[in-house]
């Protein structure tokens, strides 16, 4: 951010510098503080904006992303509560089943209770004649039959006896047969019941334990569907906020460009008017004093002096033009680190439009070199010459301090030795000035 902050700081101002000074040439410039202060303040708003509006729609991308998310949670929910109601609903229907087995067995056993009650009660009406036989049996066990032809007076009772015994015996062992089978069945069914309901109690208890599982399971669900459904809701008034603001700081952004470009042609305009007002009066003076060393206009046209132009510092070049700024952008100029104290003297003739501290970039000397062209120089400690001042190339003109005066992003070193900028400008666009030097900047280079 604050490589990032410098860099523009740099870049963006000297730009503005450039398209503010532009018609500094006339005897009575603008004061290009004022005019670098409103450049910067706009350039300085615009990009806060910008990065505000950056910051919006990067919260407006995240609300978008978390309402998809929270709508497929919705839908997620109100699948799972389908699926959790089916099996809600699977569950009575067991418990229903089960309880209809309960039913069924508990039918066949009242009627196998019924047939125990009737079977009793046969029996019950046949107690007194089951009584008699079981008191002859016994009296039978007791005494053995007696001798008919001993005791003759006995033939009676041993008649009645046979007869009785005859009559009821069949009878009571049918009797007692069923009454076994049924008392056996009776004893088989109660014990096949009293499992049956065991086992019936328990997967009972265990489809209440699930029924109550699922309900809250269901519950759970439902109440977060409703905190989901009320969460979309305020992201999409989040949303819809953030939208509100992300248009109204674009429309801001759109203003303040407009501004920005009516002021930049309005400074094109007056440059062009005063170039085109000096024009004739500087080919003049040049023609008059071609070689006269108090000549008040370049004895040659700047774009025509290529391969001509002396470095005006000696040093040796520690970033060169186009490198990486390292900040993430392009230099424009080149870079020549200096002894401490060396003196620095005017690449080429000029007006001198600007000479004072600018910002981070120690003091700035700016010079009219005619043409449109305009030479850029900074990182001095101090500037010897004056605000409108006609300079000729090589003619001292600053000192340069003990240590870097410069931003390290404008330069490119950090090592604190002195470092002089130099930029070249052509209609406001910045141009690689290797080509105007008497030796390529690939070499170090001396005075």
């Amino acid at each position: 951010m604050i490589r990032d902050r410098a860099r523009l700081g740099g870049c963006a101002l000297l730009a503005g510098f450039w398209l503010a000074l532009a018609p500094a040439a006339a005897q009575t410039p603008p004061d290009p503080e004022q005019l670098a202060r409103e450049a910067q303040q706009k350039l300085s708003e615009k990009q806060a904006r910008e990065a505000e509006l950056k910051a919006i729609e990067a919260r407006l991308a995240g609300n978008t992303e978390a309402r998809a998310k929270l709508e497929a949670e919705i839908a997620s929910i109100r699948a799972d509560r389908a699926g959790l109601n089916q099996a809600l609903l699977d569950t009575t229907a067991r418990t229903q089943a089960a309880e209809r087995r309960i039913a069924a067995l508990e039918e066949r056993l009242n009627l196998l209770q019924g047939s125990e009650a009737a079977i009793r009660r046969s029996l019950e009406g046949r107690r007194g004649l089951i009584g008699e036989v079981l008191a002859a049996l016994q009296r039978i066990g007791r005494r053995p039959a007696p001798a008919v032809l001993v005791r003759p007076e006995d033939i009676l009772e041993a008649v009645r006896a046979s007869m009785l015994l005859g009559a009821v015996v069949p009878d009571l062992r049918q009797e007692i047969e069923i009454l076994g089978t049924d008392l056996a069945e009776l004893v088989r069914l109660r014990d096949g019941i009293a499992n049956e309901r065991k086992s019936i109690s328990g997967e009972l208890e265990q489809l209440a334990g699930e029924r109550r599982r699922l309900a809250s399971l269901v519950e759970a669900r439902r109440e977060r569907e409703a905190s989901a459904a009320k969460d979309v809701e305020a992201q999409r008034a989040a949303g819809s906020e953030l939208a509100t603001q992300a248009k109204g700081l674009r429309d801001f952004v759109e203003r303040i460009e407009k501004d920005i470009s009516l002021t930049n042609r309005a400074a094109d305009a007056a440059r062009q008017v005063l170039e085109a007002e000096t024009r004739e009066q500087r080919d003049r003076m040049a023609a008059l004093a071609f070689r006269d060393p108090a000549r008040l206009a370049p004895k040659i046209a700047f774009g025509e002096a290529k391969g001509l132009l002396p470095l005006p510092v000696a040093g040796s070049q520690s970033r060169g033009f186009g490198d990486n700024d390292g900040a993430g952008g392009n230099t424009r100029g080149i870079s020549l680190t200096t002894r401490a104290n060396a003196l620095v003297s005017a690449p080429s003739d000029g007006w001198v439009v600007y000479a004072g501290p600018f910002r981070s970039f120690g003091q700035l000397l700016i010079l009219n070199a005619g043409g449109g062209y305009y030479l850029l120089l900074a990182g001095m400690q101090r500037i010897d010459v004056s605000l409108n001042q006609f300079v000729l190339a090589g003619e001292p003109v600053a000192v340069m301090g003990e240590t870097s005066e410069t931003a390290s992003t404008i330069t490119g070193s950090g090592t604190g030795e002195p470092v002089l900028y130099i930029e070249f400008r052509k209609d406001g666009v910045s141009i690689d000035p290797t080509p105007w030097w008497t030796k390529p900047q690939s070499e170090k280079v001396r005075g």
